[in-house]
């Protein structure tokens, strides 16, 4: 089960987040998050960078080893604007290792 360790962080970031969403409809979006944020949440974890398929408020990709990723499909299912975005498309949220996060829109599932 999630700890709920990043959840209060992803929700400072949560309008910049939904706001990419939304503008990712003109291609991707990124945005470059505090990486001392992080750390000083959990100065223990090696690697905080995912990468996530979300549709309809799931997970399609395999993210049990990844808490921050985890953590943000979370924070995302509590927003309902997120949760409208989600049920009609499917993104890719990808936190790479300089602690950049990119928000692209996939073709819909089918």
């Amino acid at each position: 089960m999630a700890s709920n360790l990043y959840t209060s962080l992803w929700n400072k970031y949560r309008p910049a987040i939904i706001h990419l969403m939304l503008a990712s409809e003109n291609g991707p979006q990124q945005y470059k998050l505090s990486d001392h944020e992080f750390k000083a949440l959990n100065p223990k974890e090696r690697t905080y960078s995912f990468e996530l398929h979300a549709y309809r408020g799931k997970a399609v990709n395999n993210i049990k080893t990844s808490t921050t990723a985890q953590e943000l499909l979370g924070m995302l299912n509590m927003s309902r604007k997120a949760v409208e975005l989600l049920e009609e498309i499917h993104f890719e949220f990808t936190l790479d290792k300089q602690f950049v996060l990119h928000i692209t829109r996939l073709e819909p599932s089918l």
